[in-house]
């Protein structure tokens, strides 16, 4: 697999678009072994598609891209407003309280961070925020929205590794929590210390707070709904995306009344380029996967890590790190997909829960969206709002801080993340 692997690096190197890179790597490892018939990466790559769990994938890209037409944004703005306003940080902390509210909405950590630049981002820097500290809070923010439901990198977690999706949806919650905490502190202190003022100068009424809890009831009840939905047997993980589309609809057509036809349209049309990336990927990285299990790449991996450690949280900290470098280079989403099927056999092996091991895995791959020198959602911010790459970095350390000390806790502390999960699923 060394040359596979020297084969993959090669190639994102050089620009190759990253589903061609693995699919283009993944065949060396048959020309390596000519005994393999190379009919065997068509029928793989077939073969994966064909999956029905991941059915679920498309659907919630089309529920997103609806919901976010429909006029719920505008509706959860007002909302976080409400909630943060009066903390030291003003805007900043509205824009992480939207990001927590938009997660269920969005899944799309990337998509999250480009609308809040487009949103807030010239409004904050007329405030007084300084170009990089924005562009951090903006970027860094969005880390939430892969681990509340319907988090795409969960779902496909759930569908390689043959996890339970709506335990990983329930455990979503509370890491979600820590992690707004941690960056919500983060940037008091950092307000503190320069003296960013608060949005708000008076406590807001009885009455805006019911409109805005009213206005972003329906976005608030959607991870709610997918929850009830699962726990209760009335939908599979699949079956319950299609859920989320009617939902979605339903929601734009009916309630906020802002779905039109065009916004239909444009919705489908934002979901088709989004889903063909995606199942794009997904369909190549077999050929890639193939390799990994005929070579007993998980069995290698686990004996090395086992050489250095068979306590099992310092076997997770030593992933979550190796992750973390990786996803310096290597966008969140291919990481699930290539990392999963060789890292969890390692932490069963090892004893650690698999959906503890699974918030753990996708907080630390999606950190590398915020890092140089390919951070997707980086470079999304800082090019929506001009903003060069050093002091995004140098402006942005103490949200990175904040985001690694609570991967850490999350680590030590398994059952901060499995209380949700086990209340409703059972231990």
């Amino acid at each position: 697999m060394l040359i596979v692997t020297l084969g993959f690096i090669v190639l994102l190197v050089i620009g190759m678009p990253v589903a061609f890179a693995i699919g283009i790597a993944g065949a060396l490892f048959f020309f390596q072994n000519p005994e393999l018939p190379f009919t065997i990466p068509a029928q793989v790559t077939v073969s994966q598609t064909q999956n029905f769990a991941l059915l679920a994938i498309p659907l919630f890209i089309l529920a997103g891209n609806f919901m976010n037409r429909s006029g719920i944004t505008e509706r959860l703005l007002e909302l976080a407003s409400v909630m943060t306003g009066r903390l030291k940080g003003g805007l900043a902390q509205v824009s992480l309280a939207l990001s927590a509210l938009m997660g269920g909405v969005s899944g799309s950590a990337i998509a999250d961070a480009a609308m809040q630049s487009r949103m807030l981002g010239d409004e904050m820097m007329r405030r007084g925020f300084t170009r990089g500290f924005t562009a951090g809070v903006l970027s860094y923010g969005s880390v939430l929205t892969p681990i509340i439901p319907p988090g795409i990198g969960m779902i496909l977690y759930g569908t390689i590794g043959q996890v339970s999706i709506g335990r990983l949806f329930a455990a979503g919650f509370a890491p979600a929590l820590l992690l707004w905490v941690g960056l919500g502190l983060a940037i008091w202190l950092t307000a503190r210390r320069r003296g960013y003022q608060p949005e708000r100068a008076t406590r807001p009424s009885a009455t805006e707070v019911g409109r805005a809890f009213t206005g972003g009831i329906w976005a608030l009840l959607f991870p709610v709904f997918l929850l009830v939905g699962l726990r209760m047997g009335i939908f599979t993980p699949s079956e319950i995306g299609a859920f989320a589309v009617i939902y979605a609809i339903l929601i734009g057509v009916l309630v906020y009344r802002k779905m039109r036809r065009q916004g239909f349209v444009d919705g489908l049309e934002s979901s088709l380029a989004d889903v063909g990336s995606v199942m794009f990927l997904i369909a190549l990285s077999a050929i890639f996967t193939y390799g990994i299990v005929l070579e007993r790449v998980p069995e290698t991996v686990a004996g090395l890590i086992l050489g250095i450690t068979d306590n099992v949280y310092g076997a997770m900290v030593l992933i979550a790190l190796a992750v973390v470098v990786i996803g310096f280079f290597i966008d969140a989403t291919v990481l699930i997909i290539m990392l999963t099927p060789i890292l969890l056999p390692v932490v069963r092996e090892l004893g650690a829960d698999p959906v503890h091991f699974g918030i753990v895995f996708i907080v630390a791959a999606t950190i590398g969206n915020f890092t140089p020198p390919v951070g997707a959602a980086m470079y999304a911010v800082c090019s929506i709002l001009r903003c060069p790459i050093g002091e995004y970095t140098r402006e942005s350390a103490p949200l990175l801080l904040a985001v690694v000390v609570v991967t850490l806790i999350l680590i030590f502390v398994p059952s901060f993340v499995l209380l949700i999960p086990n209340l409703i699923f059972g231990g």
